[in-house]
This record gives structure tokens, sequence and C-alpha cells, in this order.
């Protein structure tokens, strides 16, 4: 059985062990170790995950069969602009339908909360293969860039967007 559940300040140390797993199997063919690590710590330490709740981030934890699975946390950037900040899941589970129903959960949870009219945009590395996933979730590719994000590190990424 698949559930959603919003997540609280008590999850961050779930999170971040989701992540440990998640993160670098993404993005081990992309990024050089350094660099995984680096952002791993700017963006899954336990006081980056408790900041990014505390500064409006809403994370939602996805479960098969009562074991967490993945994660996913949006934020609204402005009136009518959501940010779809991440989307992960473990390994063994990608490709079994679990992203689209997480991908499906955030968009019927950002339409609660603004039911007129809006966009959601993420950040995509280039190279990631799930580019092809948000297209078929309906997602376009909008611009790229190369995003500094310290440390002499570069996001390399699209910038993909859907109305809703």
């Amino acid at each position: 059985m698949r559930t959603i559940r919003k997540a609280n300040l008590d999850d961050c140390a779930l999170i971040r062990t989701l992540a440990c797993i998640c993160f670098p199997d993404t993005y081990e063919k992309i990024l050089e170790e350094d660099q995984i690590d680096y952002m791993m710590d700017w963006m899954y330490s336990l006081p980056s995950l408790r900041q990014q709740m505390q500064e409006g981030h809403q994370y939602y934890l996805v479960y098969e069969d009562d074991d967490p699975v993945g994660y996913a946390s949006f934020q609204q950037e402005d009136e009518d602009l959501f940010h779809l900040q991440k989307i992960y899941l473990l390994p063994e589970v990608q490709g079994s339908g679990l992203g689209s129903y997480l991908f499906k959960h955030i968009i019927r949870e950002i339409k609660t909360l603004h039911p007129a009219p809006c966009r959601l945009e993420l950040n995509v590395n280039r190279q990631n293969k799930a580019v092809k996933f948000y297209e078929k979730m309906g997602m376009k590719k909008d611009r790229q860039g190369d995003f500094p994000i310290g440390e002499g590190f570069y996001m390399n990424d699209y910038i993909m967007t859907i109305s809703i």
C-alpha cells in the first residue's frame, strides 16, 4: 500500500537518511564526489533541513507498505509561482510508479493551497535521467543556466515548468 504524509521537524533525520542513499545514487555518474559531499551538507544536514522547513519548504514522505522510500519538497516563491525543490526515491523503487504518485500528490497539495492558476518550476541537472520523467509529467524545459552554489561548484540545470 502506498501512502504519503506531510513531514515535520521530527522527520528531518529520516529525510537525511533517505537522502544519503537517494542523492549520491542520482548524481554519482554526473557530479564529482566532492560536489556531492558539499551538496549533501548544504541541503541535507539536520540544521539545513530544519531551516528549510522553518522557511516554508513543505516536505512529504512517501511509503510503500509502511516503509519510507522517498521524499519531496516544494515552496511558494511568489504569488503564482511554486518551486519543486526535491523529489527523490530509493533506487529499488524507481520505475514503479511511485514518482508519478508523489509528483501528482505535490500538484494536489499546491492546488489546495492555491486554487487559482499558477506555475510550478523545478531545477534539474541537464544530465539527469529525471528530465524525461518530468517531461512525461507534462513539464517543459523553459530555460537553462549554470548556477553557483558555493565552494566553486555549480548546478548545471534546466529550469522546467508546468502550469497548474
